[in-house]
């Protein structure tokens, strides 16, 4: 999976990661669509175990793809009626407050 922490001056910070092989790919849905780049998604590979790691703190989550979709509703931080479908690709977003 590809990562990315990105953090803003104010001390927020969004944690996106998405499925390796989606990296440099557009996904569209209707008239949306997001295109899955390193400027984003990082250029940084990482294991499911610092994903996790990541996400059990992360205030803003941004994720994009099976895998990484799956990791997330096993830690229950998503569940799958709450994801976006691009086709067969799901986005989760998840904020917390």
């Amino acid at each position: 999976m590809y990562l990315k922490v990105h953090r803003s001056a104010d001390g927020n910070e969004v944690v996106a990661v998405c499925d390796r092989e989606l990296l440099n790919t557009t996904v569209r849905r209707g008239d949306l669509e997001i295109c899955i780049n390193k400027e984003f998604y990082g250029n940084h590979l990482s294991g499911p175990e610092d994903v996790r790691l990541l996400l059990k703190t992360a205030d803003n989550i941004n994720l994009m793809g099976e895998r990484v979709v799956a990791l997330a509703i096993e830690m229950g931080l998503v569940e799958r009626s709450g994801c976006i479908m691009f086709g067969t690709i799901p986005h989760a977003q998840v904020i917390r407050i």
